[in-house]
């Protein structure tokens, strides 16, 4: 499914939401379509509009500052491009280094995905003790980073990476 990135009236990126959620608030006259997908159209008796990639809102939201990224499920493995951090395959699943049972929680920096099997393999155990490398350290993202990495449209991803200065 698409996400739609959506902005701040003053251009800021608030959050990736469903194309339905973006194409509501667009016909709400809330947002406003700043990219779209190139040819691609919603066509209803009464609607005709481009297929919104980002959409801006029409009036500023004011938002708290937010000085940490919430860690999720979805935010380690986007951090990690959905590849494991032990072999490089395609991960599904998130591994705690320490696991949960010996003290390890829910954090950034003791997540990071892993496919089906390398988990399986690690269990219960450290990576030293189950004989595993990590191919890369795990790290705490910043808002901004987890935002970009949820988005799955890389060209999206690459051009709001510009206007805010970060990398992709």
């Amino acid at each position: 499914m698409r996400e739609t990135l959506v902005l701040n009236a003053s251009f800021e990126p608030l959050a990736a939401v469903s194309l339905r959620r973006a194409v509501v608030l667009v016909m709400q006259d809330k947002a406003v379509v700043e990219r779209a997908h190139p040819g691609l159209r919603i066509r209803a008796a009464s609607v005709d509009m481009p297929l919104p990639q980002v959409i801006r809102l029409s009036r500023y939201v004011r938002v708290p500052f937010r000085r940490r990224a919430p860690w999720s499920r979805r935010g380690v493995l986007a951090r990690d491009q959905h590849r494991c951090a032990y072999c490089g395959r395609r991960a599904t699943t998130v591994d705690h280094i320490v696991p949960r049972s010996r003290g390890g929680g829910d954090t950034w920096l003791n997540t990071v995905a892993s496919c089906a099997e390398d988990n399986h393999r690690k269990a219960d155990r450290t990576p030293e003790q189950a004989g595993m490398r990590l191919l890369r350290r795990p790290f705490e993202p910043t808002p901004v980073d987890v935002l970009l990495a949820s988005l799955t449209d890389g060209a999206v991803r690459g051009e709001v990476a510009g206007w805010l200065g970060a990398s992709a």
